[in-house]
Order: C-alpha cells, then structure tokens, then sequence
C-alpha cells in the first residue's frame, strides 16, 4: 500500500469515528475541561521555552513527551545538570499514575486488539481519565467504551498541543508579570481536584504534599520523588485495607 493510500485509509476511518455518537459525545463532553488543558498546556510550553531549549526541540518533546507535569518536573533537572538517572527516575514516578489509569481501562479495552490499546496508550490523560470514569463507572455490556475514549482523548490531546505549541513559540515575548505560573498551578490544581474521589486519595494527596514540604530542602528537587513515593504508599495501604474489609463483610 503506497503512502497516499496509507493516509487515504486512515482519513477514511477518522471521519467514520467522527460519525459514531459516543465518539461525539466524548469530544462534547471534553470541552469544558478543554480550557484547563489549554491553560495548562500554555504554562508548560512557556516554562519548556524558557528553559533554553530550541524551538524545534522543545516541540519534539511535547510530542513524545505526552505529560505537561513529567515535562514541567524534568525541566528544572535539565538546566541543572542533573544526572541522567535522576531526570529518568522522576519522569517515571511522575507519571506512575498512568499505570494506575492503565489497569483500569483493562476491562473496558480487553477485546481490542493488542496493537490498538498500545496506540491509545499514548492519548492517556488525566482529564480524560475523569471524563471516562464518571460516564462508565463499571464496563457496560456492548458498549462502544473505545469511542467515547477516543472522542473525548482526541479533543484534549489536540488541545494540548495547540496550547503547548502555541506557548514554546510566544514564551520568550511572555513577560513574566502576566502571572501565568499562578494560572497553571491553579489548572494543575483543577485537574487534581477531579481525582480526589474517595478518602484514601484524598489522604494520599494530604500526605504528598507534608512529604514534598518536608523534604523541600533535598538538592534537585528530590522532595518530588519523595513526596510520590508517599502518596504511592499510602494509596496501596489504603487499597489493602479497603479490600480486607470487603472480604471480611
């Protein structure tokens, strides 16, 4: 198949997804939380900017590196000569969470083929994490769960490397008195607040943050790996319990 065909096929299916009424419904319900992603993704490519990364090189990582809070934490490590080690482990407690995501979506995306959920693994995200979840609490029978995934993904992953994008080109003509730091912590913030669901997150969040205060004054903001490896333990803890009282009863 020659390459004009090759993306032929592919248009073909996309506007037959584009079709499909839980794909739309995904994409509508995604928009809301569209404008968090975009703030947030604006702050991020200001701060990738602002590192002294290239242009082209600040855009190649926000296209492999799908995670604004794993950039934002790798970042401060780069301009610090950090060892490789560190920048890798903190990348990779940062976004731990998506491993998390990913045993949950396995009931859902089981029967789809092998090479499928690896190509949907990279449109993981938090906000559509939320989306999916309060729409399937539990896998419906017979339903198209992978449309409504990549209906509301697809939306926010483009938004965000719009406003990604968008905030690597214009960040060194950004002065910093906009406060635009602010305005991603407060999306950062947003975005949390959507997963803190039960009692046990909501304790491994309070945990995380007496652990990243505490630890503050760890050299290359180790607190950071201190503070996951906290709320990891205290999530797991909780998991345990949770689970032993359900067998008990």
């Amino acid at each position: 198949m020659s390459l004009v065909s090759r993306f032929a096929s592919i248009r073909t299916q996309a506007l037959a997804y584009s079709r499909r009424p839980m794909f739309r419904e995904g994409a509508r319900d995604a928009v809301p939380m569209g404008i968090g992603v975009a703030a947030w993704g604006l702050v991020a490519g200001v701060a990738v900017a602002k590192s002294g990364m290239g242009v082209p090189m600040a855009i190649f990582m926000s296209l492999i590196v799908y995670a604004g809070s794993a950039q934002i934490a790798a970042l401060p490590l780069i301009a610090a000569d950090a060892p490789m080690w560190v920048v890798w482990a903190t990348t990779l407690c940062v976004n731990l969470r998506f491993m998390a995501f990913s045993f949950h979506y396995r009931p859902y995306f089981l029967h789809l083929p092998r090479r499928q959920r690896i190509a949907m693994s990279y449109l993981m995200g938090d906000t559509n994490f939320a989306l999916f979840i309060r729409r399937f609490p539990e896998p419906v029978p017979h339903c198209r769960h992978e449309e409504y995934f990549l209906g509301s993904a697809l939306l926010s992953g483009a938004m965000w490397q719009v406003a990604i994008v968008t905030g690597i080109v214009a960040g060194a003509g950004i002065p910093a008195s906009w406060g635009l730091g602010f305005a991603g912590t407060m999306a950062l913030l947003a975005l949390t607040c959507t997963q803190l669901r039960s009692a046990s997150t909501w304790a491994a969040a309070v945990v995380a943050a007496c652990a990243a205060i505490a630890a503050y004054a760890l050299p290359l903001k180790l607190n950071i790996l201190v503070a996951i490896a906290a709320a990891v333990a205290v999530g797991v803890l909780a998991d345990h319990a949770r689970a032993r009282s359900r067998a008990a009863t």
